[in-house]
């Protein structure tokens, strides 16, 4: 094996770092480790990281942290060579054309490019100008990304033991941490070290960036414990002790273990729970793993024995689960020195339960005020639990003859795809999508006009696989629709079924207006031959069964509906005055309906008769316009009427421009339609609004069908004011779905 370099040689790779970073290793492991040292050493330069941390530094101190995860010599190796200088906007090489690899084998080598593909994840999210992406969900579906790119869950490993050396060089050389780097950290970072179980990395991680983000706060804290951290961690000793002893000499083989609380755990807890300082009992905690249930209570009378119960505060999570499933004995005591401590006590089915089950440690703290009501279930949260229970695995294989050599890495083998926007927006897609299910997950309009896309800055076809990761940007057309293409399974551009409902939805909307335009040049045909042209189509279609006159077209274009019935609802006969469905009251006089005065002003004419249309019943301050009738003078319609415009576009010469003149108290009919669930007393409760608001009622009409209502009031108003109060008081009522003019 090559000699180290003299303590004089300015490196962190010396005899006493190897001690420690291989630590566990076999021989073919040491031998490897020492070789990756070697020949990164003299590439590394005086090469710094974006903190200004030496980047040769930065390799040792991580190789350091995974040696003592008793991770494998793989690891270990490729969390040296990850830190060499590289240009994370080039994409990674091949493992044929890949120097690391070659050198050091392909295992090496994927690690390698992992660990810069998350790095180059955490340089896009830090540029971020999206505020959605600085939102409680994206960060937790940067989580998942981190976690979905990292194959093998050892890179994820390598990239918290980065983060963790940089804030620890931070603390050492007493440089200013930026916000943004502690910040995510809390966000991100600590998080995953949670999920996996890296209980050592998650605290130290919390601790330090809530130094960094809030050190008066922190000091505080450090302050009114009024003990150093050796010094709890001594007292956890001691009492672990002391009930191990205890539970011995009564029978019972237990594991007992206790750590005291962090810094950050404490002021997390008092912001959530809003409690001060002075209530929190479990500033030091033990846990308790015994054989069955009996020993559980037995082992929390021993522990009574022992210390004085706060009563108020024992739960019994055995006989009362919390509702994820989540199981355990809680008692908080206090021994003679008036030093208050909580004990956990449950079984190993327990335990196991809460840390790989529903109830694992990660959702169980992240619920925040929720507590226990997340359950975990996902394959995402499978994943996870291999995860956690491959790094036990590994630490029980420290006392082994391969101490520290892992077992197969952890594959992450997902349903989702998890790809960025260009501002650092996480979307989650499923596998195998392309950048036409991005746009339509984005937004439906973006992905009717998508018509190219760019993935990590490159044109690619619609058809590209996208992959976990990537950053993709859609090129937009200013108008258009998607193409029949798109919904062809063989050709490959969608993925996403959610996506492909969104390409029929906006055919079948194209379909439907071909279908009513048809059926409205076949209605309006059938009328014109009738001579019936200034008919209101949407009475008329009321008339024939239909609610609204677009049905009528869409029936009479496919055929569904004969033409011929238009022409006998003209030959019934009047409808008497009785008819239930339609009830008529006496109009007012100052009304149109019986001064025959409109108020209305033919422009550059003068005492010209004008009478307004009963198709869209005109009423200040509409906009109108006259057309010119054969002997009644001219007929004033709404300027958006569609009878007006029939008329105008079949006989132009007749339309004439006409103003409102001087109103006065002339009172108006306008048609208001009403859309309810049936029920009894709709029509009184209707009514009633009309009747606060003094408003003349002088028609009803009134259908059902399929439990819906529609009725249309005709009501006398002076203006558009008095209209907007009866729209606004009508879809206040009880069942009312729509209420608006005709």
């Amino acid at each position: 094996m090559p000699a180290f370099p003299d303590h004089d040689t300015l490196t962190p790779f010396d005899a006493a770092w190897f001690d420690g970073a291989a630590a566990g290793l076999d021989p073919q492991g040491r031998e490897q480790l020492h070789r990756a040292a070697a020949w990164a050493s003299p590439r590394f330069g005086e090469e710094q990281a974006l903190t200004g941390e030496p980047l040769a530094s930065h390799a040792a101190g991580v190789a350091r942290i995974l040696a003592s995860l008793q991770t494998d010599g793989a690891t270990r190796v490729a969390a040296v060579l990850a830190a060499l200088p590289a240009d994370l906007s080039v994409p990674a090489p091949s493992t044929r054309h890949d120097p690391i690899a070659a050198e050091f084998g392909p295992e090496v080598g994927r690690l390698v490019q992992g660990a810069r593909a998350l790095l180059r994840l955490g340089t896009v999210a830090r540029l971020a100008s999206d505020s959605a992406a600085e939102t409680g969900s994206q960060k937790e579906m940067q989580r998942k990304m981190l976690l979905a790119m990292a194959a093998d869950l050892r890179i994820v490993l390598m990239r918290l033991a980065s983060r963790l050396q940089s804030l620890r060089w931070h603390a050492a050389s007493r440089i200013a941490c930026p916000p943004e780097l502690a910040r995510e950290t809390l966000d991100l970072y600590a998080p995953l070290a949670n999920r996996l179980g890296i209980w050592q990395l998650k605290w130290e991680l919390e601790d330090l960036a809530f130094r960094f983000l809030d050190a008066e706060r922190y000091k505080e804290i450090a302050r009114l414990l009024e003990e150093k951290r050796v010094e709890r961690e001594a007292f956890i000793a001691d009492a672990v002790e002391r009930v191990r002893t205890a539970l011995h000499k009564a029978g019972i083989d237990a594991e007992v273990s206790g750590r005291p609380k962090h810094i950050y755990s404490i002021w997390n807890k008092m912001r959530i729970k809003k409690l001060d300082f002075n209530q929190m009992f479990d500033l030091r905690a033990l846990r308790v793993i015994v054989k069955d249930v009996r020993e559980c209570y037995t082992a929390l009378a021993l522990v009574h024995e022992l210390w004085t119960p706060l009563l108020d505060e024992f739960d019994d999570y055995i006989s009362r689960p919390k509702p994820n499933g989540y199981r355990s004995l809680h008692t908080v005591v206090v021994d003679k020195d008036g030093r208050l401590f909580e004990v956990q006590i449950r079984t190993h089915e327990m335990h196991q339960f809460a840390e790989y089950g529903m109830a694992a440690h990660w959702r169980y703290k992240e619920a925040g005020p929720r507590g226990g009501q997340v359950a975990a279930s996902s394959d995402y949260d499978r994943q996870l639990s291999w995860m956690r229970q491959l790094l036990a695995w590994n630490a029980e294989l420290e006392a082994g003859p391969a101490g520290g050599q892992a077992g197969p890495a952890a594959r992450a083998v997902g349903e989702h795809i998890y790809v960025l926007t260009p501002q650092a927006r996480v979307i989650e897609l499923p596998a195998g999508s392309t950048p036409v299910d991005f746009a339509y997950h984005l937004h439906t309009d973006l992905g009717h006009r998508c018509r190219g896309a760019r993935v990590d800055g490159q044109m690619v076809p619609l058809q590209t696989r996208l992959a976990t990761g990537q950053t993709v940007e859609i090129v937009a057309a200013k108008a258009g629709g998607p193409s029949r293409d798109w919904l062809n399974p063989q050709l490959g551009f969608l993925a996403s079924s959610r996506a492909r409902a969104k390409v029929r939805n906006w055919f079948n909307a194209i379909e439907l207006q071909q279908r009513i335009t048809q059926g409205q040049a076949l209605v309006e045909k059938e009328l014109q031959r009738l001579g019936k042209t200034a008919v209101n189509l949407e009475q008329l279609a009321q008339q024939l069964g239909f609610a609204r006159a677009d049905d009528l077209y869409v029936a009479a274009a496919k055929d569904e509906f004969s033409l011929r019935q238009i022409d006998a609802v003209f030959q019934q006969p009047a409808a008497p005055t009785g008819e239930p469905g339609v009830i008529t009251h006496a109009s007012r006089a100052e009304s149109t309906e019986k001064s025959g005065k409109s108020g209305v002003l033919v422009v550059g004419v003068g005492s010209l008769m004008t009478q307004l249309a009963r198709c869209c019943r005109p009423a200040p301050p509409d906009a109108i316009v006259g057309f010119v009738t054969r002997g009644r003078g001219v007929s004033i319609h709404r300027a958006d009427c569609h009878s007006y415009a029939a008329l105008a576009e079949r006989e132009p010469e007749r339309v004439i421009e006409v103003a409102w003149g001087d109103t006065g108290n002339t009172m108006y009919p306008v048609d208001i339609s009403v859309r309810a669930h049936d029920r009894s007393g709709l029509l009184r409760d209707l009514s009633e609004v009309f009747a606060r608001l003094r408003l003349n009622v002088i028609g009803v009409n009134t259908q059902s069908r399929n439990s819906l209502a529609h009725m249309v009031f005709t009501v006398e108003i002076h203006g558009g004011e008095a209209l907007s109060r009866a729209l606004d008081a009508l879809a206040e009522v009880p069942g009312v779905t729509g209420a608006a003019r005709k």
